[in-house]
């Protein structure tokens, strides 16, 4: 028997049926306090004993690590983005690291949509306003005709470019490793990063943090975007300057932007989460039952593919 620390929020919280695999499999699954994201505090009293470690968003560093060094064999992520866990510390360990590659891309393209047309219709303004008793229309944007930038064309990215293709926009995409076999259309190509910014009418970020953690839309970037264009971010808070994103809101220069993503969640008094131009989400990209249903099914093989199953 193994010990495994469950730890992303919806699963201490709900807990999953995909998780009786590891029971089944005679290893012992514990979990941290239920529907909150451990801090370093809680790492270090869980972790160290676990053979694995089903992880979720919090940061993972190399105090951790080297807490849980000798026991600790797998993490396993029950999503795609690995940039919360300090990866060289993993390698110099010797504790593998495994991504539940494309389990949530459905989920989050279909709300890259949804905020896109939230934004371009003004949706929770009017449903607002109908609420507190007034009738305020608001003039929206049809997408037809428009152009879609995709920063990051792997997963995700693609499904989003797929409905955008659908609704008949154009799309402009931006990927460090273009995938030439993805040509969905003639009305899809790869170009150069600030070619994207300054010809898309919407801009969709679907890529991991840079690595020295810059902001990916920097000052410089924010401000070659199209005038009026609108911003969605899916991925990662640190991937656009907070503070250039505020002053082209409050000046216009952004019309809208649809975020799922915040430097601290829950995001409290965050000016961002609150701005009228901003339409918010909790985190809520790959939180559909069909994700987290592959996203756990898979980050549960993988953890048993380093530890075995009963007997073996």
């Amino acid at each position: 028997m193994a010990r495994v620390l469950v730890t992303p929020r919806s699963l201490t919280r709900d807990g999953h049926p995909a998780l009786e695999a590891l029971a089944a499999a005679e290893h012992e699954v514990v979990f941290s306090t239920p529907g909150v994201q451990p801090d370093e505090a809680e790492l270090l009293a869980r972790l160290p004993g676990c053979a694995a470690y089903l992880a979720g968003v919090e940061p993972v560093g190399a105090r951790v690590l080297e807490a849980a060094a000798g026991t600790l064999k797998v993490i396993s992520r029950n999503g795609t983005g690995v940039d919360n866990i300090d990866l060289a510390a993993a390698a110099r360990l010797g504790i593998a690291v495994c991504r539940a590659a494309g389990a949530n891309a459905r989920g989050v393209a279909e709300l890259t949509l949804g905020l896109v047309l939230a934004l371009a219709r003004f949706l929770p303004a009017g449903d607002r306003a109908i609420k507190a008793g007034a009738w305020e229309r608001r003039k929206g944007i049809e997408l037809e005709g428009r152009t879609l930038g995709v920063v990051g064309c792997g997963a995700i990215g693609k499904r989003v470019a797929t409905f955008a293709l659908a609704l008949g926009m154009d799309v402009l995409a931006h990927d460090v490793v273009p995938d030439a076999s993805f040509a969905p259309s003639e009305r899809f190509r790869f170009v150069p990063l600030e070619a994207l910014l300054a010809g898309a009418d919407v801009v969709s970020l679907h890529c991991p943090s840079t690595p020295d953690g810059a902001p990916l839309l920097d000052a410089g970037r924010v401000a070659r975007m199209r005038p009026g264009a609108l911003l969605v971010n899916t991925s990662r808070a640190d991937l656009v300057d907070r503070d250039a994103l505020l002053a082209a809101l409050d000046e216009g220069r952004v019309a809208g932007a649809g975020l799922d993503v915040f430097a601290a969640e829950p995001p409290g008094d965050d000016p961002l989460a609150r701005h009228a131009r901003v339409v918010a989400t909790p985190h809520v990209g790959g939180y559909t039952a069909e994700s987290v249903s592959r996203a756990v099914g898979v980050a549960v093989e993988n953890i048993l593919a380093h530890i075995g199953r009963g007997g073996e």
